[in-house]
């Protein structure tokens, strides 16, 4: 079966795979080996990459023709966190570098559509670090 390589970058724990002599951000920019002689060739390039602590951890893993992987844990890394479909990686397809079809952003609790007024505040004094919110700044409440 087809193998792609990858790892995570030390520096901030993105998934890289590899392409060429380098690393790649997205799964459709990594190479996929068809013979074990190849993979094990990359995988022993890539030692390098650890002993100048560049990524952590490089490994092999199975891809079908396609380039998609087999195993659910690498279809989770490559689209990144699946906390919110529409941010960071996993709002674009890393599998065919292109937008997903669904344009509809998902709320915090995961369903409807985002409002279109945001409930973040813009300004940086809105925001409260108190746990009853409110962003005014005021004495603490010590009452028990």
């Amino acid at each position: 079966m087809a193998q792609m390589l990858t790892a995570n970058r030390l520096r901030d724990g993105a998934v890289l795979y590899w392409r060429g002599e380098a690393w790649a951000e997205t799964l459709a920019e990594g190479d996929v080996f068809a013979g074990e002689a190849d993979a094990d060739a990359a995988l022993a390039k890539a030692q390098a990459s650890v002993a100048d602590n560049t990524v952590v951890s490089p490994y092999l893993f199975d891809v079908h023709a396609d380039k998609s992987p087999v195993k659910e844990r690498e279809i989770i890394r490559a689209m990144g966190p699946s906390v919110r479909e529409d941010l960071g990686k996993q709002s674009t397809s890393p599998l065919w570098g292109g937008r997903k079809t669904s344009s509809a952003a998902k709320s915090f609790s995961g369903g409807g559509k985002a409002d279109a007024k945001s409930p973040h505040p813009k300004n940086p004094s809105d925001f409260s670090t108190s746990p009853q919110g409110g962003g005014q700044e005021s004495e603490p409440d010590v009452s028990i």
